[in-house]
């Protein structure tokens, strides 16, 4: 490999089997989306030399991220700079309770190859998907092509709560009425389940909360819970019934995976106040493109791209080559709208990576970290430089 990335392609005439697997076996519910099949017919080979400075970088990047997660907590008039909804805010006071200790802390940090080396976009720090893709599919993809699985991020999320919190019962929860959700979560709570732990599935409002530790309360029975996997993004606990008692999560004595203390990191506008947290961060800073304050410095042009400030899965990204006009014009409108809300980041070159077939894609690689360690990864492609909703999936193996 002259280049530390290269596809290997699935065997077409095992490619139907390999699919069926990946669907049933990897938790793939949701195989295609609109058009676009989501199952790559490739295998992402990356070098051994090559996941070890991903793994080593990720670990770093975690330990910067979670000691600008304590000190937001004791400088709270700072988060006013992340744009937080209000009523997130409010309940804000109550993280004095977190002890990082107790808890299960998951990130998963997007790498992208670029012209002139890597780079880094984000850290998806709040609920990060590709769990089943970071653990079963590399075990399924290698008996297809030559190459070694890296990390199980399941495995390490399961070692952890077996140190913190031994046995009893894991709430998993998540939107409910959502399948791809759901599968995130099944996925995980049968990997639990087999392990010891008892799983159980419930919404967000299924939660009641006993002196600051959780209790469940699902078809009209209540019982203990010993440990909380969120897959429900904070900003939208907001948007539950009043009588919820969300504002619970934030000064919850119930180990969690992940504490509240998440959505600082998940804002991307914390680069714009981190220097005033007086943390040093030299790998975030050597990873991460310049990042602004569009309502101080506005940057229409090619070198620049504006992101939301708690966008997900690429959205509201303006990247031209992949953005129609009518949807830069809106982004120009809410940019110009509510400046605030949005951040404006140097732009990176994205290495296009060729195929065995001819076409060629822009590849992200996220790293999980689980309490600071490596934990695995999760790849996906693009024909256009944004990793979107319409991104394909595919499974990542270090070349023997």
């Amino acid at each position: 490999m002259n280049f530390p990335l290269k596809f290997a392609s699935i065997p077409e005439s095992q490619y139907h089997d390999y699919r069926t697997k990946v669907i049933f076996q990897a938790y793939k519910w949701d195989p295609q989306v609109n058009d676009q099949n989501t199952i790559a017919k490739y295998v992402l080979l990356i070098t051994r030399e090559t996941a070890g400075q991903l793994g080593v970088w990720a670990e770093q990047l975690s330990q910067e991220t979670m000691k600008l997660e304590e000190a937001l907590i004791h400088q709270l008039p700072l988060v006013k700079g992340l744009r937080l909804p209000f009523r997130l805010r409010k309940a804000l006071p109550r993280l004095a309770a977190y002890k990082a200790e107790q808890n299960i802390r998951l990130m998963r940090f997007d790498f992208h190859p670029t012209e002139t080396g890597w780079a880094v976009s984000e850290v998806n720090s709040d609920v990060p998907g590709g769990l089943a893709e970071g653990s079963v599919w590399p075990e399924i993809a290698k008996g297809y092509i030559d190459g070694s699985p890296g990390e199980n991020v399941a495995e390490h999320l399961l070692r952890a709560f077996q140190l913190k919190v031994k046995n009893g019962n894991i709430v998993f929860i998540h939107a409910t009425s959502y399948s791809d959700d759901r599968q995130v979560m099944q996925f995980l709570g049968d990997y639990f389940a087999k392990n010891g732990f008892n799983s159980i599935y419930a919404a967000p409002d299924h939660i009641k909360w006993i002196d600051g530790k959780a209790a469940c309360i699902v078809q009209g029975e209540e019982c203990q819970v010993d440990g909380i996997v969120r897959f429900f993004p904070l900003e939208w606990l907001i948007n539950l019934p009043r009588r919820t008692a969300w504002q619970g999560y934030f000064g919850s004595q119930t180990p969690s995976c992940n504490y509240p203390t998440a959505l600082f990191a998940q804002s991307k506008r914390l680069p714009l106040i981190w220097d005033s947290l007086g943390i040093d961060i030299p790998v975030w800073k050597q990873l991460l493109p310049e990042t602004l304050d569009p309502g101080k410095q506005a940057q229409w042009n090619d070198d620049w791209i504006y992101k939301p400030a708690l966008g997900r899965v690429g959205e509201g990204i303006s990247i031209k080559e992949a953005v129609p006009q009518k949807e830069m014009a809106k982004i120009r409108k809410a940019v110009h709208k509510r400046p605030g809300d949005w951040i404006v980041q140097r732009r990176f070159n994205s290495r296009h990576i060729p195929a065995e077939d001819g076409k060629e894609y822009h590849v992200c690689i996220g790293v999980f970290t689980v309490d600071n360690t490596f934990a695995g990864f999760y790849g996906r492609i693009s024909t256009y430089p944004r990793i979107d909703a319409n991104a394909i999936d595919i499974p990542i193996l270090i070349a023997n």
